[in-house]
């Protein structure tokens, strides 16, 4: 959606508010005084519902409340790519106000869905490599957002698992479907091979064939390494069995993993990282900016946080040295 477009739906909205100020008979909420957003999740997990809660209060803090002046179409792929099209289909004929793609496929359908309504995007790894942005600094179109890898995460992660822990070789499960997890694996790969090490790939289309992938990986691996993919993450219990049974360390790629039985992750918080994307909402919605002119942009903090339950729970032995340069999560 052009600026000039939206700026008309903002004139709109004024004049339906006046008319509700002259008019006894006018009730609130009706349709003209709400801005539509079309919500599109490729799967649910808790990085990426925690990236559409901050979203959300980023608009609410900004004076769009939801049930008010903001209404949330909330679509989920449930972990199927195949179900998309059709989501971002809906959300073109619908002609709502803007789109919030949570997660590369996502913000892909709806790119090629439209190139008038604003899309918004977080939860991407590699906007650029997903031909989502020309670049960080200008993304053209009709699209931004937020993408969830920080440079050095991967190599933070990488690093302390071969050089504290003496991993040589390093498995990875992952769906080579997901142009996010394919970014992340080549990145791993050159990682592992600088330090002289493995890398063992284990590649799954569905979340019922995590477990298998997992075990496919016994006695072959020292660590897994566990990128953000949705398909597997969805599935991330089955692969936490595996790791503690047989004693092989698993390391994620976000945060919310590790609190959920990984090792460890270097990484950042979802939420925080959905309210930067819903402050660029924000500005679109008001008519200050169109999506090209807003850089997309990464998280800028950064730590390594182990989950010394999990450690244990692994086979590893937890080390005050380690505090030095990393967290320590304790559920208890």
């Amino acid at each position: 959606m052009k600026k000039f477009k939206m700026k008309s739906i903002l004139a709109s909205m004024a004049c339906a508010a006046l008319l509700v100020g002259c008019s006894s008979d006018s009730t609130s909420g009706d349709a003209k005084d709400q801005v539509v957003v079309g919500v599109t999740q490729i799967a649910e997990h808790p990085s990426l519902d925690a990236a559409f809660e901050g979203f959300k209060k980023a608009l609410e803090d900004n004076g769009y409340k939801e049930g008010e002046n903001v209404k949330y179409d909330v679509q989920n792929a449930q972990g199927d790519p195949n179900n998309n099209k059709p989501i971002a289909d809906k959300f073109v004929a619908d002609e709502v106000d803007m789109i919030f793609a949570n997660s590369t496929p996502s913000a892909q359908s709806a790119l090629q869905a439209t190139k008038d309504i604003p899309i918004i995007f977080t939860s991407v790894t590699d906007p650029v490599g997903a031909q989502l942005v020309e670049s960080f600094e200008k993304p053209g179109d009709n699209i931004t957002g937020t993408s969830d890898t920080h440079p050095d995460a991967i190599a933070t992660t990488i690093n302390f698992m071969v050089d504290e822990l003496g991993a040589k070789n390093i498995g990875v499960i992952y769906n080579t479907g997901e142009q996010n997890s394919v970014v992340q694996v080549e990145t791993v790969k050159s990682l592992v091979e600088e330090k002289g090490g493995t890398l063992v790939e284990a590649s799954v289309s569905t979340s019922a064939e995590v477990q298998q992938a997992a075990e496919s990986l016994i006695g072959r691996v020292d660590a897994i390494y566990m990128p953000t993919d949705n398909t597997v993450v969805s599935a991330i219990q089955s692969l936490i069995t595996v790791a503690t049974n047989e004693k092989i360390p698993l390391f994620a790629g976000d945060l919310d993993s590790m609190e959920a039985g990984a090792v460890a992750a270097s990484g950042f918080n979802y939420y925080d990282l959905g309210y930067e994307t819903g402050l660029m909402a924000v500005q679109v919605l008001k008519g200050e900016k169109d999506p090209s002119e807003i850089p997309v942009s990464y998280p800028q903090s950064l730590k390594l946080t182990i989950n010394t339950d999990a450690a244990e729970a692994q086979g590893l032995e937890v080390k005050d040295a380690w505090t030095e340069f990393a967290e320590f999560y304790d559920k208890k």
